[in-house]
């Protein structure tokens, strides 16, 4: 019996639909307008990085927000993310103790002195943060991998005595290492197991304006290497992933170096994680490269992104499209490096970001809150955010933006186990991935954003088809070949 291709096409746009199945004779490309081929070459045998997986994360914000919806609007909200019709997320990350989208300061180890941490007690997240895991556990048919990460340590293991700043005391390394091992087997005993950890999120600050715990490269290897690897192996999860730094992409390298500069260095390390806030249009290509031809055999993961210094805009689709948004450094960037934050679109800014993270080794790809309100909140330090959800609790509303498309395009299809493929794409003008699926053989996502319509044409696999890509839009395009 001879092969027969299946072809898919998922399409977002401006102009028009949002992840909406596009049948194949609309996608012909017969017209009398002259429109140059773009060629797309594959190159199967030419495979790259597997991927780990695609989501967002788990806030006291997102879990408190669900909680004042009514259960229908909870439930659609979470089947949107975890369920198979929905975004499917594989990938999350949570925090451990409060952070800047959190209501309050709070941690685990409440009480001064308690190096033992015999009153460990996760009982704030049994409220409102564990539940809602638990329920999109529920739904969620494959499952998905939960990184958990600190933004500081209790103020009375710091130097300041402070929930801001300040670096662990060394008489406390130990007590800190013992933390994670407490947090992993609360959360497995709570039905939530969980990945890995991330050592510390941002260990350069944030500018001291909320929940930070600053490291060197130099210090955050040795805690690693002599308490929290230890630690974990001592209590039996040694199997936990621990990945360093976790904050923007440039000096990357200088994090890479200290933390593989040896065997016994890296041991215990199992990874880097990044942020974006560097740019808003720059991924840093030649920083990933280089991170990752550091530790090849280690992951390379993107633990949190967001439109950040912006509120939401409540049910205008096409404002996400516009290059209206600004970030923190549009304002607040030394003068030397503004060039790096213009106004931009965040449809786009999110999808060249997840094509060119995958596309220089990044494993895995994870957004910040799921769900935010339409202030861009709660958050204690008022640090207001766009999600790709956003509600209105006091009218039961929800508004799906433009940005959870984007998630979709790539989280639904591009599954953990998948592989990156090497390709080229003839048109500059155009931004593409390809990886492939052992569920749906050929997943390829390209993204137009000129205003004008393209033509593409794939060759590197038994197909013979060309078609088009509408002006200012992203394609998940799906290759199958059935028996």
């Amino acid at each position: 019996m001879s092969n027969v291709t299946e072809i898919k096409v998922f399409e977002t746009s401006r102009r028009g639909g949002r992840f909406c199945a596009i049948p194949k004779e609309m996608l012909s490309c017969e017209t009398k307008l002259e429109i140059p081929l773009a060629e797309l070459q594959l190159f199967p045998e030419k495979k790259k990085q597997t991927i780990t997986g695609i989501g967002g994360s788990f806030t006291d914000a997102s879990a408190f927000l669900i909680h004042q919806m009514s259960p229908s609007q909870r439930k659609d909200i979470l089947e949107s993310y975890f369920g198979e019709d929905g975004a499917n997320y594989s990938l999350t990350r949570t925090h451990m103790n409060s952070c800047d989208f959190s209501r309050f300061h709070y941690s685990y180890a409440a009480i001064p002195g308690d190096n033992n941490l015999d009153h460990f007690s996760i009982e704030q997240d049994l409220e409102f943060l564990i539940p809602m895991i638990v329920s999109a556990q529920k739904i969620s048919k494959a499952g998905f991998k939960i990184i958990a990460s600190p933004w500081t340590a209790p103020p009375w293991m710091k130097d300041n005595n402070h929930w801001v700043g300040g670096q662990l005391l060394p008489e406390h390394y130990a007590t800190w290492g013992l933390f994670f091992a407490k947090y992993a087997k609360a959360y497995h005993d709570a039905g939530v197991p969980i990945w890995g950890f991330t050592v510390e999120n941002e260990p350069h600050g944030n500018g001291n304006n909320w929940e930070s715990m600053h490291f060197t490269p130099e210090q955050m290897t040795n805690f690693v290497q002599f308490h929290l690897g230890p630690s974990l192996e001592k209590h039996g999860l040694s199997e936990l992933k621990v990945l360093g730094y976790d904050q923007n992409r440039d000096g990357l390298e200088a994090w890479t170096s200290v933390m593989y500069q040896s065997e016994s260095s890296s041991k215990y390390f199992d990874g880097t994680a990044i942020h974006w806030y560097d740019s808003t249009y720059d991924y840093f290509p030649e920083a990933l490269d280089k991170a990752h031809y550091t530790a090849p055999n280690k992951h390379l993961i993107q633990t949190e992104a967001c439109c950040d210094a912006q509120t939401p805009k409540w049910k205008d689709d096409d404002w996400y499209w516009r290059a209206e948004a600004t970030d923190w450094g549009y304002t607040w960037r030394e003068p030397e490096k503004k060039y790096l934050h213009p106004k931009y679109a965040p449809v786009h800014r999110y999808a060249r970001d997840i094509i060119g993270c995958l596309n220089h080794w990044v494993d895995g790809w994870i957004d910040w809150n799921m769900v935010l309100d339409r202030q861009g909140g709660p958050n204690w330090f008022e640090n207001w955010c766009i999600a790709p959800v956003i509600v209105d609790p006091e009218r039961d509303e929800v508004y799906f933006t433009p940005i959870y498309d984007v998630m979709c395009h790539f989280s639904k299809f591009i599954r953990p186990g998948s592989k990156v493929l090497e390709h080229n794409l003839s048109d500059p003008e155009l931004l593409s991935l390809a990886v492939e699926s052992a569920t749906e053989g050929h997943v390829l996502v390209i993204f137009n954003p000129t205003n004008e319509q393209k033509k593409i044409k794939i060759t590197g696999i038994d197909l013979n088809h060309e078609w088009r890509v509408s002006p200012e839009a992203i394609q998940t395009i799906l290759i199958k070949n059935i028996n």
